[in-house]
């Protein structure tokens, strides 16, 4: 698809900058960095600002996302303006916006739809994206959310509660599944992100993606005891009716 023009050519110049200032016994360092990405339809501005103060462990960080239509002058309002605590914008094919919001101990990671901006989920695993069809390319995406302490959903406040795995488009979040733990202090163990470890995998059959697995390990020098959780993809959707879970464990449709 050819690229519509602006009828006057135009151009957006920002600066990235550094400064270095002391507060008291502390040294405070703050890094705005400002870049521009094409894609297929949109034009990206990424900026991110960063603030560090020397000798401790905290970062202060925001990003800021905004998207214009190829040819529409910046002065314009954009499509969408995605702002959020977090670093590394990144974007995923021509299908999402991917941020790092991990920015202490642990990573964890937000996705959003890049032709609209809107937020689809969280996920404290990697990122995973595949095809479900080997005839085409029908990409879908997948991670899983943890509960932690300071979760608003009372839903995930539940003591039972492990985590949440997402099966997405890059439009819209297709199904997402709560799994559960009839032992309480086995759920507590297994979303601990100090104590476990835990990852997402496509699973292939027949050269295309028919099942996701999720596997909860404890971190050293506990036993490692893994848990594991697959659940089967079918008509474009998660079987959880066919979901493979260990005894007294459970996976049910989850709606937020």
């Amino acid at each position: 698809m050819p690229y519509v023009l602006a009828q006057n050519p135009y151009k957006e110049q920002s600066s990235s900058t550094f400064s270095m200032t002391t507060k008291g016994p502390s040294k405070i360092v703050q890094i705005s960095n400002v870049s521009y990405e094409l894609t297929g339809k949109l034009v990206l501005r990424k900026t991110t600002k960063t603030k560090y103060t020397l000798d401790e462990i905290d970062v202060d960080a925001v990003t800021e996302v905004s998207a214009w239509p190829i040819g529409t002058p910046f002065t314009q309002k954009p499509t969408y303006t995605i702002r959020e605590q977090g670093v590394d914008p990144t974007k995923i094919g021509d299908e999402l916006i991917q941020l790092s919001r991990g920015l202490e101990d642990v990573e964890w990671w937000s996705e959003y739809s890049l032709a609209t901006g809107a937020h689809l989920f969280d996920t404290y695993t990697p990122l995973q994206q595949f095809s479900i069809s080997r005839e085409e390319l029908i990409r879908r995406f997948a991670g899983l959310d943890v509960p932690t302490d300071d979760v608003k959903d009372p839903r995930l406040k539940d003591p039972k509660a492990v985590a949440v795995v997402t099966y997405a488009s890059a439009d819209k979040v297709i199904r997402e599944a709560l799994i559960t733990a009839d032992d309480p202090k086995q759920a507590v163990l297994l979303r601990s992100l100090a104590d476990s470890n835990r990852r997402v995998d496509a699973v292939e059959q027949d050269s295309a993606v028919r099942a996701l697995r999720i596997v909860i390990r404890q971190n050293f020098p506990s036993p490692p005891n893994p848990v594991t959780v697959t659940i089967p993809i079918t008509n474009d959707d998660l079987d959880l009716a066919k979901a493979q879970l260990p005894p007294k464990m459970h996976a049910t449709v989850f709606k937020r």
